[in-house]
């Protein structure tokens, strides 16, 4: 199969070839002809299998080859995407495609002023990238008019979910004309994203390419065992005794980029770090020189789960677990991507074990553990499996009882020494928005 084969236009294919897009991929091959035929989409797909072109090529035909020229502070397809990093990288795909078509394109988001996106806007853009919260600003200050939208895609909308954006999705919706195309593109659908599409999409084609929530098979996974306060020596051990080159590192709190940022640079290691707190430009600074191997160490929160697009990246270490089991697979989705194989390694200590359950019951697989000689752990681990159950070690067998006790005593539940109960998986609480477009009724 070729890209032609799928029915693209010319400047869409010359486009292709000049960025070394040889054969479709799956997603591509089976969404690309739905999108032509303006049928709303439902598609999951393992990130770095090409989900963006599989949206963005076909959409930008349909502007090419049907519709009105696009008025002032109007736009007439709208991508929305959960971060700024995501906006960005989105944006910067669709121009490439776009490059010898007659369409205009333009990315808006938050941490950056927002004068200049109003100018850009009064002449009108074809495809506009936005991030929900910057787009409700522009459409509330009338620098933004959707009465002219054609097509709508959501990218990523579960992390968007997850990120506390459902109100804004609602708002948004209301915003939108009712006659339109809608397009969801991500590597995992939960359960409320499905819901979601039922409430957003018309008669919607599903598109699975992908065992769901399974993490790509070009990546190989681990996890070391090891305490909390030893995470920090156990990375910096385990990266040169590896000689390991270059890496992204995923933390779980800002303060906890911050702190191991300044940990590595204090024992001379090239790094920096991103997360919400940091202004848009130092992100974005930070980002291009890891791209550029300037830095050999870039530590994140999730900002930089999702959109990071790093050729030929080797390596992902989950320096803490994530709390949502959904973003362990777009974390280590930032390597082994387009064919590429790469690693990722987890450094789990005892109070994450849920978190690790959680992970192995999403991804329906039990990650090898490997025991790090001198970092083994005083607070052990529990063992854990697919089907997401802490696997408890055995008790030892009771003492036999001696004279002399005096009658019963309450001791309360031994626990073995260095070992922690687990505790209930306790899945995040997520609104989902619930779009009624019904009239109101009177009280």
């Amino acid at each position: 199969m070729t890209f032609a084969s799928l029915g693209l236009i010319e400047p869409l294919l010359r486009a292709l070839e000049t960025l070394g897009y040889q054969t479709p991929t799956p997603v591509q091959a089976q969404a690309i002809p739905a999108v032509l035929a303006g049928r709303d989409l439902m598609a999951a797909a393992q990130t770095g299998t090409g989900k963006t072109a599989g949206f963005a090529v076909p959409l930008l035909q349909l502007l090419t080859m049907e519709g009105p020229k696009v008025t002032a502070n109007s736009v007439r397809a709208l991508i929305l995407c959960p971060t700024r990093e995501l906006a960005e990288q989105v944006h910067a795909s669709v121009a490439q495609y776009a490059e010898h078509l007659p369409l205009t394109t333009y990315a808006v988001y938050g941490g950056v002023s927002i004068n200049p996106q109003m100018m850009k806007l009064r002449k009108g853009v074809d495809i506009l990238v936005a991030t929900p919260g910057r787009l409700i600003d522009l459409f509330r200050q009338n620098a933004l008019k959707l009465n002219q939208l054609q097509t709508l895609v959501l990218d990523e909308a579960d992390r968007m979910l997850d990120l506390g954006f459902s109100e804004e999705l609602a708002n948004i919706y209301r915003m939108l004309p009712k006659k339109r195309q809608t397009l969801l593109f991500s590597a995992t659908f939960s359960d409320d994203i499905r819901l979601l599409a039922g409430q957003m999409l018309n008669d919607p084609l599903s598109i699975e390419v992908s065992p769901r929530n399974v993490a790509a098979n070009t990546v190989k996974q681990w996890v070391v065992p090891v305490d909390k306060k030893r995470k920090a020596e156990l990375f910096v051990h385990l990266m040169r005794k590896g000689k390991w080159k270059q890496m992204l590192v995923f933390a779980k709190t800002r303060n906890g980029v911050d702190a191991l940022v300044d940990k590595l640079q204090g024992l001379g290691i090239n790094a920096d770090g991103i997360h919400g707190d940091k202004p848009q430009a130092t992100r974005q600074r930070a980002l291009d020189r890891f791209k550029a191997s300037d830095v050999q160490i870039l530590v994140a929160t999730d900002v930089a789960a999702r959109g990071l697009d790093i050729e030929d990246l080797p390596m992902v270490v989950n320096f803490d677990l994530p709390i949502v089991a959904e973003d362990y697979i777009h974390r280590i989705g930032r390597t082994g991507r387009a064919g590429n194989t790469g690693e990722a390694i987890s450094l789990v200590c005892a109070d994450e074990v849920n978190m690790l359950s959680a992970i192995e019951m999403l991804t329906r697989q039990t990650l090898t553990r490997k025991m790090e000689q001198d970092f083994e752990p005083e607070h052990r681990v529990p063992d854990t499996d697919a089907s997401g159950q802490v696997v408890k070690k055995p008790k030892k067998p009771k003492k036999p009882k001696t004279s002399g006790g005096g009658g019963k005593r309450n001791l309360g539940k031994w626990v073995e020494s260095g070992e922690v109960a687990a505790e209930p998986s306790i899945k995040p609480v997520r609104k989902v928005p619930v779009f009624n477009t019904g009239p109101r009724k009177k009280k």
